[in-house]
């Protein structure tokens, strides 16, 4: 695994979405923070503002005068009465309406034209025109006191338009405005809480989305009538908020997450090229101006996923990639709507369904977005269920609209097989997609608790590498692009508004600086941090204290153990062979008690200290080694050397100690030697002792390993190393122990 790079510049404690939890976005110029009482007084003056348009809107539509009459589209063009709330319509409901006539004469002879229905979706250039024409002319009926419904077989009946209400608005238009109200408010909380150009063009995305929403739900509205000023400008309301929005997209790419080469000129042209191709649209009406129009909106989609993949050459930035997922999600469906609507032709009814659908979903697909961009970052449920709905929904969605394009099956047939067809590649994908939702590169429980056990280790044996260890856990749980200490502490975890950055405090203990570590980039840019993710650093930090706290207690307990033990052979032990020393029969057995006590006071030292360094064992060992091989007749020679001094715990130092006696018990009880010479290097956290003899030990390959040597065996392999012997090319014994200490007790 490729080590994280260094983080860039430092963090600071008092803002989460600017200063140093971003430092590594480069400098940025202090802004004066906004209050809390600022940004509800703001928010709560701007959602007044939205909701009184909003509320506006509806009275405007509520109080229109209307025809309460609900059409149905039959397969020849023509167009039945499908339900009215006017009682003395309930005989006709079914008869087809032949034509309209209004108070001043006038007829208007009935067509498929009559349904609601944005000319924005309409294919046919002469169509939408006579679309247009048509319900200008119903929006101009409807302010007459009557008008003449004539249906087939002779029915004739006057109604007399009257407005519809806020009841009688539908269910429909009352969600989309709430929608549109929702997004509205989400762009304004953007723009207050992080001020500046991206959340500017956020709020002009946000608001286009907001009319395209208003104006789907005056078209959803029941009956027949709508003002003449909005039916003659809801095409270029409509090809205004798209161009906008698209511009506005482009922009934000180029300049975040992070600004692209000639951001500038670039945003020029694309304002630019949206302000002449709007004008062409609206004041040239060129031939195939849906296509004109769909055109230009798939072209600024590509053009956002070209500038998202253009950022291959910056630092690797998951904002990035799931923004250009998205877009490429959004073009997708796009491009599968229009061929949806295209694929239908002149077959009226199946456009007409299509168009009207799947232009509505487009919109909310889109609006919905939008809303949900600013708020993925912070939790990953949110994510992946979003992803899921999108996903599911757009699928099922385009199958849907292409079966009735193309098959001409029933709606419901239609709707029944996109839905298994759906389901069943779901099935396929579920394993691959719950994999891409977990991660691939996320921890087991087993291995993480393995390595918040080794973290707890080392903290506890050198609490000065706190932020060493605590850097080395967290990139073994979270894989991040970059990870490195800053010196600037913080209280607890923090996670950047973005999810860019996430800023973890080192553990406070003695002998540990405060400091925290920064983060960039979860699964080497492959992923933003989240909320859990800061759940899951504060409960990994909150256990890594109760195992440091665990861990001191014990080994509090054992020095207080070790200290009790030392002490009483100190007292017991060692003044019973005192005793005997002297009342020895002879000299021999004198001297041996006398090297047995030393042996007992080294060993009750040894145990009464928690720790040793190395130089000073290193000392203590060639004097016992120099008095036992002295008294024995053989000469010593010792060399010692080591890069760096070091603190060998209770273990290390018993089980080397234990090691060089009994390596230098076999010379004297075996070996018949009279030089020993013995080698202990330290280099690198590498351990090399090297103990040779020139006796007359030969082939130790054939020697039958007991309690001595056996526990030799045994004491390295509890340091972690390896020991063999080998017969020297002169004559004796050469023994070789090599073991790597831990770099912590360095």
């Amino acid at each position: 695994m490729r080590p994280p790079r260094p983080a860039d510049g430092a963090a600071s404690d008092s803002r989460l979405d600017s200063g140093w939890l971003d430092a590594a976005d480069g400098p940025r110029k202090r802004k004066r923070p906004h209050l809390p009482i600022d940004h509800a007084r703001s928010l709560l003056l701007l959602g007044l503002l939205g909701a009184a348009v909003v509320v506006l809107w509806l009275r405007l539509l509520a109080g229109t005068p209307h025809l309460p009459l609900s059409w149905h589209l039959t397969a020849d063009g023509g167009i039945t009465l499908a339900a009215s709330s006017d009682p003395e319509l309930q005989p006709v409901i079914g008869h087809r309406l032949q034509a309209l006539v209004l108070a001043d004469g006038q007829r208007i002879d009935a067509s498929a034209a009559l349904l609601p229905r944005s000319p924005r979706w309409i294919v046919d250039d002469a169509e939408r025109q006579q679309q247009q024409a048509l319900r200008s002319r119903i929006g101009e009926a409807v302010q007459q006191p009557q008008v003449m419904l004539q249906f087939d077989r002779g029915w004739q009946l006057a109604l007399a338009p009257r407005p519809r209400s806020l009841v009688g608005l539908g269910a429909l238009c009352w969600a989309v405005c709430a929608l549109a109200l929702a997004l509205y408010l989400a762009g304004a909380v953007v723009v207050l809480a992080q001020p500046g150009l991206p959340a500017v063009l956020y709020g002009v995305l946000a608001l286009s989305q907001c009319l395209n929403l208003l104006l789907i739900g005056a078209e959803s509205l029941p009956g027949m009538g709508l003002p003449a000023a909005l039916v003659q400008g809801d095409l270029a309301l409509r090809l205004l908020a798209d161009a906008t929005a698209g511009a506005a997209l482009v922009q934000v790419l180029l300049w975040y997450p992070q600004r692209l080469a000639g951001a500038r000129w670039r945003t020029t042209l694309a304002w630019g090229l949206t302000v002449v191709a709007l004008v062409w649209l609206l004041a040239m009406r060129p031939a195939g101006l849906w296509w004109w129009a769909q055109g230009l909106g798939i072209a600024y989609g590509l053009t956002a996923a070209a500038l998202l993949r253009q950022r291959r050459d910056q630092p690797v930035n998951p904002l990035a990639r799931l923004l250009q997922r998205l877009v490429l999600a959004g073009v997708g469906t796009l491009v599968l709507l229009n061929l949806a609507i295209a694929a239908a032709g002149r077959n009226g009814t199946v456009q007409y369904q299509v168009a009207t659908i799947g232009s509505v979903i487009w919109v909310v697909f889109f609006a919905s977005l939008l809303m949900l961009g600013p708020f993925l970052s912070r939790s990953k449920q949110v994510l992946r269920e979003f992803m899921l709905l999108a996903g599911v929904a757009t699928v099922v969605t385009s199958l849907d609209l292409l079966f009735l394009a193309i098959l001409s099956l029933h709606p419901l047939v239609s709707l029944a097989l996109a839905v298994g067809l759906s389901l069943a590649v779901y099935a396929l994908a579920r394993p691959w997609i719950q994999g891409q939702l977990a991660g691939s590169g996320a921890l087991s429980a087993e291995r993480m608790f393995d390595s918040l056990y080794r973290a707890a280790r080392e903290l506890e044996q050198s609490p000065g590498q706190a932020g060493r260890q605590l850097s080395a856990l967290l990139c073994e749980v979270f894989d991040p692009l970059e990870a490195a200490p800053t010196g600037r502490p913080v209280s607890r975890v923090r996670v950047a508004t973005d999810g860019a950055t996430m800023v973890v405090p080192i553990p406070r203990l003695p002998g540990t600086e405060p400091g925290a570590i920064v983060l960039r980039y979860a699964r080497r840019g492959r992923r933003l941090f989240t909320q859990q993710d800061r759940a899951l650093c504060e409960q990994l930090l909150e256990q890594l204290r109760r195992a440091v706290a665990y861990d001191r207690a014990v080994e509090h307990g054992r020095t207080e153990e070790r200290t009790r033990i030392a002490q009483d052979l100190h007292d017991d032990i060692g003044a019973r062979l005192l005793t005997l020393m002297y009342k020895a029969p002879n000299a021999e057995i004198e001297e041996y008690i006398r090297h047995t006590l030393q042996d007992l006071k080294t060993l009750t030292r040894g145990l009464a200290a928690s720790n040793h360094r190395l130089s000073h064992a290193a000392a203590e060992w060639k004097a016992d080694i120099t008095q036992r091989l002295n008294a024995a007749g053989c000469d010593l020679h010792w060399s010692f050397s080591a890069d760096r001094d070091l603190t060998l715990t209770v273990v290390q130092w018993s089980a080397l100690t234990r090691v060089l006696r009994e390596l230098v018990n076999n010379i004297l009880t075996h070996a018949q030697a009279t030089q020993v010479e013995i080698v202990l290097q330290f280099d690198r956290h590498h351990l090399t002792l090297n103990v040779s003899d020139d006796g007359s030990g030969r082939a130790p390959e054939t020697w039958s390993h007991g309690l001595g040597l056996g526990g030799v065996r045994k004491r390295v392999k509890l340091l972690g190393g390896q020991v063999r012997w080998v017969e020297r090319e002169s004559r004796g014994i050469r023994c070789e122990v090599q073991a790597a200490l831990p770099s912590d007790t360095v």
